[in-house]
């Protein structure tokens, strides 16, 4: 009888607590999820409705020429244009520079290969303001400036982090794998292209996600490289929106509905390739973690 209460009393408290972390969790998912609401629901509001106290959620009259208004404001066309150009190669050159070196410092062994790792780890930790000034001084001798080539070529040198995850992933793959393609004659380029590149999908998702996303959103980067106005990504394209209304005078509001207007149709292309990538980077992020 004892025993039976006491596993009532365990199985109730393995309930509650499960209960309490899905409230837990649905709290921490309403509370990120809030400020893309007040942008959306932004996005469809009258200059008024905007100022509004106290602010209102659900727009009424909803008005959708918004956005139309906002994508014409700019020429937002090119700016997406833009940013695929040089996204895309970004994360070709990310994802393959990245494989090759992980790769190198996760099934081949060669002297120097840890303290190697290490140092590479280590310049995670310098920020990018620390190297943007020699970065920018090396790029103006080459005379890249002005042009996509400072932002893509480093990506073809391999990502520090991402070699982290990548290698962490490696790890996991059994070396007899590689083991019995050497004795079958296989090459390392045949052993990272035929065996672990195909058994590391997850990874490679999980690092073109990341390469990608931090593309879109970068803005630091074109700032400075680039010149021309025609050149600009969607980040700067938002941000030469906002200049523009503001010095339209202080006797005009700033048009905050267009504006969250142009920033909800720019974060959409990301939010869509993570739900769809989602599966792929859940399992990409979890499994990176599983050998050190």
């Amino acid at each position: 009888m004892i025993t039976a209460t006491s596993d009532w009393q365990r199985r109730l408290a393995n309930g509650l607590s499960r209960v309490a972390l899905h409230i837990l969790a649905s709290l921490l998912g309403i509370l990120f999820v809030l400020p893309f609401l007040w942008m959306l629901s932004t996005s469809l509001k009258t200059d008024p409705q905007v100022y509004h106290v106290p602010p209102i959620w659900i727009p009424n009259p909803v008005r959708w020429l918004n956005y139309p208004e906002a994508l014409t404001y700019v020429p937002f066309s090119q700016y997406f244009v833009n940013t695929l150009q040089y996204g895309v190669f970004c994360t070709i050159g990310a994802v393959i520079s990245s494989a090759f070196c992980a790769y190198g410092f996760s099934r081949i062994r060669w002297r120097g290969r840890d303290a190697l790792f290490v140092i590479v780890l280590a310049t995670t930790m310098l920020p990018f303001q620390v190297r943007m000034i020699p970065l920018y001084l090396i790029f103006n001798k080459l005379k890249w400036l002005d042009t996509y080539l400072p932002l893509i070529v480093p990506a073809y040198m391999g990502v520090p982090y991402f070699i982290f995850l990548l290698r962490q992933f490696f790890l996991t793959i059994p070396m007899d794998l590689s083991d019995a393609a050497r004795i079958d004659g296989a090459s390392d380029l045949d052993i990272l292209l035929r065996i672990i590149l195909p058994l590391s999908k997850p990874a490679l998702a999980v690092v073109a996600l990341f390469e990608f996303m931090y593309d879109w959103n970068d803005y630091m980067g074109p700032l400075i490289y680039l010149r021309d106005s025609a050149k600009y990504p969607i980040a700067m394209g938002l941000e030469q929106m906002r200049a523009h209304m503001h010095s339209m005078g202080t006797f005009i509001p700033l048009q905050w509905p267009r504006l969250m207007a142009a920033s909800t149709v720019t974060i959409l292309p990301v939010v869509v390739l993570f739900f769809f990538a989602q599966r792929a980077f859940v399992e990409g992020i979890t499994l990176t973690g599983m050998k050190g």
